[in-house]
């Protein structure tokens, strides 16, 4: 998609709130009963790095990383709007979110995803992510998977 824009912003931004609005609803379909536990570690409060992708003009994608620890950086609220989907735009926006991770002297990302969303999943591994036992708070949580990459040094 050559048109698509990408802005630098954070957690304030209109656009990226609007976006991960969506996202929460799709998300409470595809998790049910546990969307609530969830919910309680995506809050947006406080997130200083997040992208959002533009396609003529119109919000189609966000994502945003925040410090995981000194030296990772992790990767929340990836999204596409689904009438923009299998176009490439999340793994644009992932790449610059680990290109802006590497700026800021981070050496890898970390993120946790879900077993109910496969196409998150395969983008993931498609892009050099690798599983790693679950961290934090998702330590012995079936549904999630977690997952981490090395960021090439720039």
């Amino acid at each position: 998609m050559s048109d698509l824009t990408l802005i630098r912003t954070d957690s304030e931004h209109t656009d990226f709130r609007t976006l991960v609005a969506l996202l929460d609803q799709d998300l409470a379909i595809r998790d049910g009963d546990d969307h609530s536990f969830y919910a309680q570690f995506n809050k947006i409060d406080n997130i200083r790095q997040a992208i959002v992708a533009y396609h003529n003009g119109n919000p189609v994608g966000c994502g945003a990383i925040k410090p995981f620890s000194a030296t990772e950086a992790e990767v929340k609220r990836m999204f596409v709007h689904p009438d923009n989907r299998k176009q490439g735009i999340a793994a644009k926006v992932l790449n610059a979110l680990e290109s802006w991770a590497a700026e800021l002297g981070f050496t890898a990302c970390v993120l946790e995803t879900g077993k109910k969303q496969p196409e998150a999943f395969a983008l993931y591994k498609k892009v050099g992510y690798n599983i790693i036992p679950n961290y934090g708070q998702y330590i012995g949580v079936d549904n999630s998977v977690c997952m981490s990459k090395l960021l090439n040094a720039w």
